[in-house]
């Protein structure tokens, strides 16, 4: 892959999309950000420019996710702007969950008549994200979300469903339970790929893990304050509508 990016051969921009993701996987994002002005269209960059943000609780991502589905629809690829918006709304759902409705709405919109598994597992996961902190049996729902993301055999929506969870904990304070998911999120990442995202659990309630190898393009504590920021508002959104 290296080799066909660097020569600009038939297949570079899926290759350095690869690269790109590779880096992504190992918590590299300074080396995964350093990609995305190569990619153009061809190699997503908008999608991968997103993926690399909202990590980080940057969700000024969902900008880069509506320009990606706005760039697919030019291009007239249906499955790829459906799944842009589907990140576009997993992100937003963690900031208001007023506007998250509007993004699900045209996520769902979007997805009728396309057999996109992971991508339907995308928005499903978000509306939970949408309603983190609420009495609305989250995790109840969480744990049929879980058995038919088991049975699709998906690891990637498995664990973005326990990031769902630990936010939802964090929400409501409930630190013995976001311990929970960290363990659960340290298994599920045993193999190396997204280990990033246990360490996302533990910045959620002011933590800083004992030893990490995640690679952030803000420093270890700016993502810290930016996680926290968004348990915060949300606390702060439940207080004055529930």
């Amino acid at each position: 892959m290296q080799y066909d990016a660097d020569t600009d051969g038939r297949f570079a921009p899926a290759s350095r999309r690869s690269l790109a993701h590779l880096a992504w996987l190992a918590g590299d994002f300074p080396a995964a950000h350093a990609v995305v002005p190569t990619l153009g269209w061809p190699g997503r960059h908008h999608r991968v420019d997103g993926d690399i943000w909202w990590p980080h609780g940057d969700m000024t991502s969902a900008a880069a996710y509506e320009a990606a589905r706005n760039e697919a629809e030019e291009y007239g690829v249906a499955g790829k702007r459906t799944t842009s918006q589907a990140q576009r709304a997993f992100a937003l759902s963690f900031t208001d969950p007023h506007v998250a409705d509007n993004e699900l709405e045209l996520a769902a919109q979007l997805l009728t008549g396309l057999d996109l598994r992971s991508t339907t597992l995308t928005v499903k996961i978000a509306a939970l994200v949408r309603n983190a902190g609420t009495d609305r049996d989250l995790p109840g729902l969480a744990g049929a979300l879980r058995a038919e993301i088991g049975a699709a055999g998906l690891v990637a929506p498995e664990v973005m469903l326990e990031l769902d969870l630990a936010f939802h904990h964090a929400v409501r304070d409930d630190g013995r339970e976001v311990d929970g998911v960290i363990d659960r999120l340290r298994s599920l990442t045993s193999g190396g790929e997204v280990v990033y995202y246990a360490e996302i659990a533990h910045h959620m309630v002011g933590a800083q893990p004992a030893f990490s190898d995640t690679r952030w393009i803000a420093d270890g504590l700016t993502v810290q304050d930016r996680w926290q920021g968004l348990v915060r508002a949300r606390q702060a959104h439940l207080a004055a509508h529930w």
